[in-house]
């Protein structure tokens, strides 16, 4: 997909989103989605800078999930 053609998804997609919605409900939809897009960009910078290869197991630990799996083990 080119760059254009995914801008023009993105819109597309806004666009359907907010049809048949009010102002305010079209504002929560937009922090509710700019939260999201944060939230991928600080997994993703934690993933470069402190998991190296491994993102599995690093991970699990920065969300919590391995002493979960160590206890069923």
């Amino acid at each position: 997909m080119q760059s254009c053609e995914l801008v023009t998804l993105v819109s597309s997609i806004a666009c359907c989103l907010a049809q048949g919605r009010t102002a305010d409900e079209i504002a929560l939809l937009s922090c509710i989605f700019s939260q999201l897009g944060d939230t991928l960009e600080t997994i993703a910078a934690h993933r470069a800078l402190c998991c190296g290869n491994d993102d599995n197991i690093n991970d699990d630990i920065f969300f919590g999930f391995q002493s979960e799996r160590r206890r069923e083990r």
